[in-house]
């Protein structure tokens, strides 16, 4: 097994860059895995035997940073977190009360109208707005600051 290592790469450009690498990587011995981790922009994990192999892969490919190649490697438990999925006991509902808690609605109290646990997104729509309008917002961007009041919803879920 390699040291793991991170590349910087232009935000947006992560999936051009790992076909780039990923197609260098196949001609060249001491590249173990290279991944990309969702929701993590503008890096490339790549598991390796140095970053003398990472900079030969790397020579010449378009969107990978000037300093690209991180010097110290990383170990797996600092990056565990973004490659493993671990299900995670979600407790909200419908109608309940959250305040946003990230993006440009940060700091507004919204009532949640429907939630998709596939895509990890909620409806909600702003207490404080004078026309209700639906807004798609992370799962990870809400904290639940009241439960809806009345236990009778339940059962429309």
């Amino acid at each position: 097994m390699g040291n793991l290592f991170v590349i910087r790469t232009s935000i947006g450009r992560e999936s051009q860059v790992m076909d780039f690498l990923s197609s260098n990587a196949k001609k060249t011995e001491g590249v173990y895995a290279l991944i990309h981790p969702h929701g993590m922009s503008g890096y490339i994990i790549a598991e390796a035997e140095n970053t003398e192999v990472l900079k030969q892969i790397s020579y010449g490919v378009p969107y990978v940073a000037k300093k690209g190649i991180l010097p110290t490697p990383m170990t797996y438990e600092e990056i565990e977190h973004l490659i493993e999925f671990k299900p995670e006991q979600i407790d909200i509902h419908k109608g309940d009360i959250v305040s946003i808690i990230a993006g440009p609605f940060k700091g507004e109290k919204a009532k949640i109208t429907r939630i998709n646990l596939t895509k990890a997104e909620v409806i909600l729509e702003l207490l404080e707005a004078a026309v209700p309008i639906p807004i798609t917002i992370g799962l990870d961007s809400v904290k639940v600051i009241g439960k809806k009041e009345s236990e009778e919803e339940k059962g429309e879920e």
